[in-house]
């Protein structure tokens, strides 16, 4: 299957703001593209990339005063299979991870393990090391936290998320991360676009999405709190310890977000 997808998004700064972007189609996607996916800037914009250290692919500018609109549109191919479950993924033992996963059992910015970690042991030590005990924590996590995009905080943690019972899809995120971590499961925090494809169309206008990465058996499995079930057509842009790492857009100075617009939709095969 083929999927359209892209955005515009403006941000108005009163002076010259250095920021950095992270708005590509993850290098995992790249192969994948049909058409070139580009980032387009409706001003004189000097632009560099370069990929950080968790292979995502970053983009720095200087934004010039006043209002500047950044965008993109391409089409990319999938799969068109839904999120792979394997209840026979094992989980490791600590002393078995690769030295790279281990970050991703540290506590980070928004992942506040310290605080959650006896809750934790509590709530799902009882459970069988596994894809069983992480799909244990994303049916808490599900059950737990009340979706409101009136109630969206930035500066909301983990433990926020749990305390307020309430957020949207990076709240879910950060909590089912933050137990996994709590649990010994490495976890890493993800973003992307994510339509309706195989679902009914929401009335909600379209957004990047957050989801998470579970290392079991030797490899990275998506998980969704939010949804939680198998969803067909992710588009992943970032990974990282937390909505920290992966931020559309980080700005070294007054930045305003003027306007946002989001679209991902099946798209038919030409014949």
């Amino acid at each position: 299957m083929r999927i359209r997808a892209g955005f515009t998004l403006g941000y108005e700064c009163a002076q010259p703001t250095p920021m950095l972007l992270m708005l590509d189609v993850h290098p995992s996607r790249q192969r994948d593209l049909v058409t070139e996916q580009v980032l387009r800037f409706d001003r004189d914009v000097q632009a560099r990339s370069y990929t950080d250290g968790f292979g995502n692919r970053c983009t720095r500018i200087l934004a010039p005063p006043g209002t500047v609109h950044v965008s993109t549109r391409f089409e990319i191919r999938d799969s068109g299979a839904p999120d792979t479950v394997n209840w026979n993924a094992i989980q490791h033992e600590v002393q078995d991870l690769p030295d790279d996963v281990l970050v991703y059992l540290l506590g980070s910015r928004y992942c506040d393990t310290d605080r959650l970690a006896s809750f934790a042991w509590s709530q799902f030590g009882h459970t069988a090391p596994g894809w069983g005990r992480v799909q244990a924590i994303c049916d808490y996590v599900h059950n737990h936290i009340a979706f409101n995009y009136q109630n969206a905080d930035s500066t909301r943690s983990a433990h926020g998320g749990w305390t307020d019972r309430t957020g949207v899809c990076r709240d879910f995120a950060h909590l089912a991360v933050t137990l996994c971590r709590c649990m010994n499961v490495p976890a890493r925090y993800c973003t992307g676009y994510l339509g309706d494809i195989g679902v009914p169309p929401s009335a909600s206008p379209m957004d990047f999405s957050a989801w998470f990465e579970a290392y079991l058996g030797g490899r990275w499995y998506t998980f969704d709190a939010r949804h939680n079930f198998p969803r067909i057509g992710r588009i992943l842009m970032a990974t990282g310890r937390d909505a920290t790492d992966v931020a559309l857009s980080t700005n070294f100075g007054q930045a305003l977000l003027k306007h946002f617009e989001v679209e991902t939709w099946e798209v038919a095969d030409a014949m």
